[in-house]
């Protein structure tokens, strides 16, 4: 059973996380961003990408602990996981190929990986919430 110490430390990660999903958001707080603007898409890029990488370690981090919880649970039964750790392994390891396939296997899927990642950004949410309560 994971200690409160742990989960708070895995808390840590979900706020590190969800920091770089709050900058890549503001890129639409105004409409949907210009991607022929080269600093737009870079920054469109970096956020998503290290947002979907610092959740990718809450999940280790959540299966390390052996923490339980359905719906969390049920997100993590899902071939988009491996996907995910992919694209994280192409954030925070060099890749020779700048479009790798470990980035784009992720994005391929489309609507259904980004609305996966911010389904299961509010689940963990939700838990590390109704965690805190308790």
């Amino acid at each position: 059973m994971a200690t409160n110490s742990e989960i708070y430390t895995l808390h840590k990660y979900y706020i590190w996380a969800i920091t770089m999903r709050e900058h890549f958001d503001n890129l639409f707080s105004e409409g949907k961003p210009d991607m022929k603007n080269k600093k737009v898409f870079f920054e469109f890029v970096q956020y998503m990408s290290y947002w979907y990488s610092g959740l990718f370690v809450v999940v280790e981090g959540w299966r390390g602990l052996r923490l339980e919880d359905e719906r969390i649970n049920e997100l993590l039964d899902s071939h988009l996981v491996d996907l995910l750790r992919r694209f994280r392994n192409g954030v925070f390891h060099y890749q020779r190929n700048y479009f790798d396939t470990r980035f784009w296997n992720f994005i391929e899927e489309g609507k259904k990986s980004a609305s996966w990642v911010r389904v299961l950004n509010r689940e963990f949410g939700r838990y590390f919430l109704t965690w805190a309560k308790e």
